[in-house]
């Protein structure tokens, strides 16, 4: 028991490493919000679909947090470590009551957790930033991030689903 334990702990850390990057590695400036956009969203979405909704919400909202602690967003970093760990839950609890034998429905969890990503951040810019109505300027591009964050997190998830050893280790068959 102690083994599945620890091994749950490290790819939640693995993973969380992992958003982080994904989250620095390609940054793409938005001028119109003095933000950016980037491919985390992709690998949050991968933690939900392999780690389920309790390690992969402790990954996405701990990996995000701390892309923006170390990019200088440190104001983002605790609505960043709720929003991002919402869609991670949404996500994988969709996934689950869907079936993730279902190809598809990877397809609309990874949906409705983005929707609750742009969502979340303009909840948490409009009231707890200040930023009023203005915040809406910042839809279209978290929207257009999580629509890539989508595509991309689930042609990674359908590639890996191939390896054997991920197969195994996810508890699937082969």
């Amino acid at each position: 028991m102690n083994n599945v334990k620890l091994l749950k702990t490290v790819m939640t850390a693995l993973f969380a490493a992992l958003v982080c990057v994904a989250t620095m590695a390609v940054r793409i400036p938005i001028p119109a919000t003095q933000g950016y956009a980037n491919l985390g969203d992709a690998v949050v979405l991968l933690a939900a679909f392999f780690l389920g909704p309790l390690y992969g919400t402790l990954a996405a909202g701990i990996g995000s947090a701390l892309a923006d602690l170390f990019a200088g967003y440190a104001v983002y970093a605790p609505g960043t470590a709720l929003i991002k760990g919402l869609c991670a839950l949404a996500a994988a609890l969709l996934l689950r009551r869907l079936g993730k034998d279902r190809g598809w429905a990877v397809i609309p969890a990874g949906v409705v957790g983005e929707i609750l990503m742009v969502l979340g951040y303009f909840c948490y810019e409009s009231t707890l930033l200040g930023y009023g109505l203005a915040a809406a300027g910042s839809i279209p591009a978290n929207a257009v991030q999580g629509l890539v964050g989508v595509a991309a997190g689930t042609a990674l998830f359908h590639a890996l689903r191939r390896v054997p050893h991920i197969r195994r280790y996810f508890g699937e068959t082969e």
